[in-house]
């Protein structure tokens, strides 16, 4: 089964909002699989008054969180709604950032899991501007976090 979601689908799920929510749409997704999501980078974001005045580049930490925020939609399909908030990113590895995204970028995530356990999973991703590779990443996260 293919899903798709809008905004106010997204925002029952995660618990970030604005300025920190990363993710406008999912495009599709297959439970238990993977996710592609988009995310529209607009010169009024308010990281790009401070990071490099005069030539405005997204910074990369949030072009992971981007990642890791299309990841746990991906990996809530799979848990109750009661549980849907306690997604917790717990690492990263092999994060490489390819090219500089820009204002007017329409940045598409592509995350996919490759390994899952009882309440850890492992996933990895690739984010693209028009079907260029601008990151790369493998993040894990887990149910209810290290509290």
């Amino acid at each position: 089964m293919v899903n798709s979601y809008d905004i106010e689908a997204i925002c029952r799920i995660l618990p970030h909002r604005y300025p920190f929510l990363l993710v406008d749409r999912v495009l599709e997704s297959i439970p238990g699989e993977r996710i592609r999501a988009l995310k529209n980078v607009t010169i009024n974001e308010p990281y790009f008054t401070g990071h490099l005045p005069g030539k405005p580049v997204m910074p990369g930490v949030l072009i992971v969180e981007g990642m890791v925020q299309a990841g746990a939609l991906l990996f809530s399909e799979s848990l109750p709604v009661e549980k849907h908030g306690d997604v917790c990113f717990s690492g990263i590895d092999r994060a490489r950032f390819r090219k500089a995204v820009i204002p007017g970028d329409q940045l598409i995530y592509e995350v996919e899991i490759i390994r899952r356990h009882s309440r850890a999973v492992t996933m990895k991703a690739i984010t693209t501007v028009e079907g260029v590779c601008v990151a790369e990443a493998r993040f894990m996260a887990l149910i209810g976090g290290a509290r």
